[in-house]
């Protein structure tokens, strides 16, 4: 089965367009969304965070997020620590996942996929890429974030250029409905080569 990555810098707007593939009825596996799954239902998980960022990583038994996004924010060793305990467990959970589609091709969206040299485990990368203004103004209303806090997030994830280049298709997503009319292309393009497989 063909293995389709999505990414996308914060605000992109990458999982609008993963429900677009949903709508088109192509599974997707949501990385982010399984990962907070996992680390509030897994007991190895649990035990690991709680080792790693002390009994305060949970608060009745649920992910205390706002502790643990505190704690990483500045601090890419433990985040690269937290990664390391997730991330295998997210791989797994992926495979048994894939397992069970039947389709063409399936896509996960991801956010740091380049970020953690995970291009190899895909076929095809797809990045979604907007203008830096409407991105902020997207997660301020959709976290109700400050600017600040949004634009140091943008400043450490990896360039919208340097994704561009990575990837094997670009989605323009400042207006929803010529984003749509890319994503169909990909879409269309995507199934012939699944068929060529």
């Amino acid at each position: 089965m063909m293995v389709v990555g999505l990414t996308g810098g914060i605000g992109s707007g990458k999982t609008t367009i993963a429900k677009w593939f949903q709508s088109q009825d192509i599974p997707v596996y949501i990385a982010d969304k399984e990962a907070k799954a996992l680390m509030n239902r897994s007991k190895v998980i649990k035990r690991k965070l709680k080792a790693l960022f002390g009994e305060e990583a949970y608060v009745d038994d649920k992910l205390n997020r706002d502790y643990l996004a505190s704690k990483i924010f500045n601090d890419r060793t433990l985040l690269s620590k937290m990664n390391a305990i997730v991330h295998p467990k997210v791989a797994s959970h992926f495979k048994r996942w894939l397992k069970k589609q039947d389709s063409p091709y399936v896509i996960k969206e991801a956010a740091i996929i380049f970020e953690n040299n995970l291009e190899y485990q895909y076929k095809y990368i797809i990045t979604v890429v907007a203008d830096k203004n409407l991105r902020i103004e997207r997660v301020m209303k959709r976290d109700n974030a400050s600017k600040e806090k949004i634009e140091s997030i943008i400043n450490n994830q990896l360039s919208d250029e340097e994704k561009i280049k990575k990837s094997h298709f670009v989605i323009q997503n400042n207006k929803l409905e010529e984003a749509k009319s890319q994503a169909l292309s990909i879409h269309q393009i995507l199934l012939e080569k699944s068929k060529a497989q």
